[in-house]
This record gives C-alpha cells, sequence and structure tokens, in this order.
C-alpha cells in the first residue's frame, strides 16, 4: 500500500544521520499519522471487552455539546478539539472486525467518527456558540430546537415543547443531546434553510407509528433481496471485492450488467437509509415520546429529480450538509467565494467516503472523489445554463441529465466500491435473513 511504503521509507532516511529538517518532520508526521491509523495487521480486534474503546470519542463530544450552548467557552473548546479529533480516529481505525465479511461495519465506524469530527469542528469554531432558531443568547431558551416557534422554520408541531422523557434531564443535557445527535440541524442557527421533505404519513402517534412500521420492514425486504442477489453476483458479492465490468463480456452486454448491478446498489442504498431513519424514528417516538413531526421524511422520492441541484439540496438526504460544509464548503468560500463553496462541498463529500473507506484496510481510489468533483462541476454548469438562456434545468431533458450523471457518471464511483468489497458485506446478518434463509433456497429447489 502507498502509505506503508512511504512510510518504510520516511523509517529508512531517519536512520540516515544525514537526513534534513524537511526529511524529520516527515518522518515525525508518519509517525504521528500511524499512532492514530495503523496499518491494518497493527489494528486491534473487536471484541467485547475492546469495543467500549471505540466509544471514548463521545466524552470529548459530549462535553463540548455542552459547553457550545454556555457562555465564554469558545477557548476551552478549540482547546478539546484536538482530543476529539484524535480519539475519533483512533477508535475507527485503530479497531477493527477482522472477518471480511463484516468489513463494511470498518467503513461505517469510520464514516461515523468523520461526522463527529465535522461536528466536533463546527462546536469549536462557532464563536458565540450554536443558537437555536429565535434564540438571541444561547443557553436561555428553554423549548427544544425542533419544536415550531416565532422566528424558526423548524417542522415540528405544538407537541414538540413536550417530550416525556427528556424532563427526567436538566436543561443543559436535554440542548446537548439534542445538538449531538441532530444530523441536519433542524431548528438550530446551522440548519436554517436546509430542505425539509413534506410528511407522508399521518401525524396522528399511532398511525404514524404503523405507517413507519410498515416501512421499516418494505426497506429491510428490499435492501436484503438485493443485498442477496449481488452476494450471487461472482466477484461482485465476494467479501474482498470485484468489478462491476466484466471484461470477458461483449461490450454491450458488459456495459448493461454494469449498469444493472449500479442501479440495484443505488436502489440497495436508498432502502439502508430509508430502513434505518425509520428504525431510529421508531424508537424516539413509541419509546422516548418524540412528537411525529419531528421526524420528517429522510428522503424526498430522489428517482423523480429533474435537476442536479434539486437532487442534491433537497431529493438527497441532508444528513451530512452541515459536515461537508465544515470539512470543504465554508472554507472554499473563503477561497473562490460560490464556486468555492460548491468545488468545496462535494471535493470535502469526495474525501469523506474515500477517507473513511481506508478503514476497510484497501488500497485508495482516486475515482470516488472526483465522481463528487464532477457533481460540483455539473451544478455549476447547471448555473451557467441559467445565466445563459434564463430557464432553469428542468422537465424530461433535466431528468435524463440527472440520470447520465448519477447511473452512467456514477458508475466508476460504485465499481471502486465493489472492487473493495462492498458488496461481500454483510449489512443484514445471514440469520435473519428472510432472501438468504427462505427465499433464495426455495428458487433453487423450484430451479433444480
Amino acid at each position: 500500500m502507498l502509505l506503508s511504503s512511504s512510510f518504510s521509507l520516511l523509517l529508512d532516511m531517519a536512520a540516515n544521520s544525514t537526513v534534513s529538517l524537511y526529511d524529520e518532520l516527515a518522518w515525525s508526521s508518519a509517525k504521528a499519522f500511524r499512532t492514530f491509523v495503523p496499518p491494518l495487521q497493527d489494528r486491534i480486534p473487536i471484541t467485547w471487552h475492546t469495543a467500549p474503546y471505540t466509544l471514548v470519542q463521545f466524552i470529548p463530544y459530549t462535553f463540548m455539546s455542552y459547553l457550545v450552548r454556555r457562555p465564554d467557552t469558545h477557548i476551552v473548546r478549540l482547546m478539546m478539539l484536538p482530543t476529539l479529533i484524535t480519539t475519533a480516529l483512533h477508535s475507527s481505525y485503530g479497531y477493527v472486525w477482522l472477518d471480511p465479511r463484516y468489513n463494511v461495519f470498518n467503513w461505517a465506524a469510520a464514516l461515523f467518527s468523520f461526522v463527529l469530527i465535522g461536528k466536533g469542528i463546527d462546536l469549536a469554531m462557532a464563536r458565540t456558540g450554536r443558537h437555536k432558531q429565535g434564540e438571541d443568547v444561547a443557553g436561555t431558551m428553554s423549548t427544544p430546537a425542533i419544536a415550531a416557534k416565532d422566528g424558526s422554520d423548524a417542522p415540528g408541531d405544538a407537541s414538540t415543547k413536550d417530550r416525556q422523557c427528556a424532563k427526567l434531564l436538566p436543561l443543559w443535557l436535554q440542548d446537548a443531546v439534542e445538538l449531538m445527535f441532530t444530523m441536519r440541524g433542524l431548528g438550530w442557527d446551522f440548519g436554517e434553510g436546509v430542505y425539509t421533505p413534506p410528511p407522508t404519513r399521518p401525524q396522528e402517534r399511532k398511525a404514524f407509528l404503523r405507517a413507519t412500521f410498515n416501512s421499516f420492514l418494505v426497506n429491510f425486504f428490499i435492501l436484503d433481496v438485493i443485498e442477496a442477489a449481488i452476494k450471487l453476483i461472482p466477484g461482485v458479492g465476494d467479501p474482498l471485492g470485484g468489478s462491476i465490468f466484466f471484461p470477458t463480456l461483449p461490450v454491450a452486454t458488459r456495459y448493461l450488467v454494469s449498469t444493472g448491478i449500479h442501479v440495484l446498489t443505488g436502489i440497495a442504498l436508498v432502502a439502508g437509509f430509508g430502513m434505518v431513519y425509520d428504525l431510529i424514528t421508531l424508537i424516539a417516538v413509541a419509546a422516548l415520546g418524540h412528537s411525529p413531526s419531528a421526524w420528517p421524511p429522510v428522503m424526498d422520492n430522489p428517482w423523480a429529480a429533474q435537476s442536479l441541484h434539486e437532487f442534491w439540496a433537497k431529493r438527497w438526504h441532508q444528513l451530512l450538509r452541515q459536515t461537508f460544509l465544515v470539512f470543504g464548503g465554508i472554507p472554499g468560500r473563503k477561497l473562490a467565494g460560490n464556486i468555492g463553496l460548491v468545488l468545496g462541498t462535494f471535493l470535502a463529500s469526495g474525501l469523506f467516503h474515500e477517507c473513511t473507506i481506508y478503514a476497510m484496510g484497501r488500497d485508495w481510489d482516486w475515482r470516488v472523489p472526483v465522481f463528487f468533483l464532477v457533481q460540483g462541476g455539473s451544478l455549476i454548469g447547471e448555473r451557467i445554463w441559467r445565466k445563459t438562456t434564463g430557464r432553469r434545468v428542468g422537465g424530461f431533458l433535466g431528468r435524463l441529465w440527472v440520470y447520465f450523471d448519477i447511473l452512467i457518471l456514477g458508475q466508476p464511483l460504485v465499481d471502486a466500491w465493489h472492487k473493495r468489497g462492498l458488496g461481500g458485506g454483510f449489512v443484514i446478518p445471514p440469520e435473519i435473513s428472510p432472501a438468504r434463509q427462505l427465499l433464495i433456497p426455495a428458487l433453487r429447489r423450484l430451479m433444480a
């Protein structure tokens, strides 16, 4: 691997007494990097004994979420940030699921840790703290951020002001927990203007829970069937990975097959997001007493998008919007205005997805950040089209444009993921998989 080779070279250089200051700094940087991101063979296996250590980043994260609602804590939060970053990196790269079939969980752990790092940077850089919408001074409003109130675009109705389980906690801890786990920032200052899909389920509690449970079952079944089907594809379904492009097939058939795998992967991703969000919603509403209005849909039918702006800003989930703005959008805007904002946001998204997959112990693949950077360029192209023609991208041709960008230009991205074992890893354990326990064996008996 490139990083391993570079590290070995730097060690050899350090052994030479004539090394320069630059070489010493490079060696020290590589050594520090490997302290928090050790090679795969040096990582600690995740067991019941070591698993608690993978959550240690929650200690500084919780403290920072509390401090950001208190006055005059900016310097303290800045001082806490290195602790959060280093513990988050080590928790995701220092520990590993050894079974290749569960390698996807290593990626998920890194994704989660990078989200915490992004949120931590945001908490540290907020000079006057994080405010609820409609709040003048941080920490002075007792109403939950998600609740409907004057000066707020939060989707919650009047019932969101009263959370049954929240009464068991002091106000400062309620605020900290709400801020820790909000992803879209609904009702917070950094979430102002975030698109919220309109409700698609009845808002009466029992009817909402039934509809959410049914949605969970549907998403679970779709994900399970697609995951089981992908595992039957040679190479792609192997835990060590394989390409979606089969060179032995004729060109037309090869790209027909790759497009089919690509579409199945996209459907599985949408179903997976829906399944996890449905499960969390059920817990929040049924067990924690949240109002149904506090849990609006996570996506808005991305297949119906008629422009890339509509796809990325509205139809696709906005859970990582603030993360990508912190990592790339805000610095990009300072460097190059609105163009820098767009390109920086999408470059951050690409690097986020690629840096986290490094936790799986696979080589770097530039096709991932390049795909997201191309999406940013395409969005800028849509803006140029609008200024030149006076018309927005939309309609049937706009939908074809979206499908070309996502279904055609996105295939190298999905290939990069599958070549490193995405399709071969278990998302739904086989023991609870109806497709692998019942459907596939039944189909095999019918075809025998």
